[in-house]
């Protein structure tokens, strides 16, 4: 377990193959859409080709077009979110033993990621009893996860950046999560999310209705660090769909379930269809999508 090597990603900034050693499994690492001036092709197959037979296995359940330029290729396990929510409970103990020994894990930076390698390098057994159920509820924001759950995905959220903290949070739940000193660690950093919490709901109460959408401008209103993942859910709980402005983009949200596909209503190529982001200079095309009710009908299935 301690000589696999982990790398944490986001499907727009990935690593580069030559410090990647050995053999490699990817989890849950999205296939990238192109927009916000990357392409799949410049960076998803990029790594993919580069990587060529050290690539031992790309295991991920974010819906993408390309999926099926890859259907016939072993390597590749790849779901839709609506078929798996959660990347965890693709990893069994037969799929391990298939690909068989890696040298370095590439997951995704979130709870959903960091779960998938504890279970991967456990040999495909799930961590603690309801794991994947934990991982599936975060991810999904439907269900409710468990307190070990919880404390992690806080501790995430509040320390993003933190690499020694995910490091932490892999062995911990890889372990077993029974670890005191790993999660002392963990509690510590939850603890911050407390602020961001605060300000998360602050922001959500300043929402405004734009026809079956709601907006709000954290750009404009933000005084501190947020969560934009529970701001953009606190938007769905008043409308179909939320949109949010910051840092020089504009995120839509919709559940994943909804059958709303973005992708088809703003001609973006792959990704997600319920969540995409966009250059802030398509705010006023954005709002006009959805500023008649009738609209919301274009992404509907």
């Amino acid at each position: 377990m301690e000589s696999v090597k982990l790398q944490f990603v986001s499907p727009r900034v990935l690593p580069q193959s030559g410090k990647l050693l050995g053999r490699v499994a990817v989890l849950d690492v999205a296939f990238v859409a192109d927009e916000l001036g990357t392409s799949f092709a410049a960076t998803t197959r990029k790594l993919i080709e580069e990587l060529g037979p050290r690539l031992a296995v790309w295991v991920d359940h974010h819906d993408h077009e390309r999926h099926r330029d890859y259907a016939n290729d072993p390597r590749f396990v790849l779901a839709k979110k609506s078929e798996h929510g959660a990347c965890p409970e693709m990893i069994t103990e037969e799929l391990v033993a298939r690909i068989g020994p890696v040298d370095t894990i590439v997951c995704h930076l979130d709870l959903d990621g960091l779960y998938a390698a504890a279970k991967w390098l456990r040999g495909g057994t799930e961590p603690y009893p309801g794991a994947d159920d934990d991982a599936r509820a975060i991810d999904t924001r439907l269900g409710t996860p468990g307190p070990t759950a919880v404390r992690i995905d806080h501790a995430l959220r509040a320390h993003f950046r933190d690499d020694g903290l995910k490091q932490c949070i892999v062995h911990y739940v890889a372990t077993g999560a029974q670890d005191p000193v790993l999660r002392q660690r963990i509690d510590q950093a939850a603890a911050d999310f407390e602020v961001m919490e605060r300000e998360t709901q602050r922001l959500a109460s300043l929402y405004e209705r734009r026809g079956q959408a709601v907006f709000v401008d954290a750009q404009l209103h933000a005084r501190t660090a947020f969560d934009k993942t529970e701001l953009l859910l606190c938007g769905q709980a008043l409308a179909k769909v939320s949109i949010v402005r910051h840092a020089g983009y504009v995120t839509l949200a919709a559940a994943f379930d909804s059958g709303i596909d973005f992708l088809k209503l703003f001609a973006i190529s792959g990704g997600m269809p319920t969540r995409v982001t966009l250059p802030e200079k398509r705010l006023a095309d954005v709002l006009a999508k959805f500023a008649a009710d009738s609209q919301i009908s274009a992404v509907d299935p």
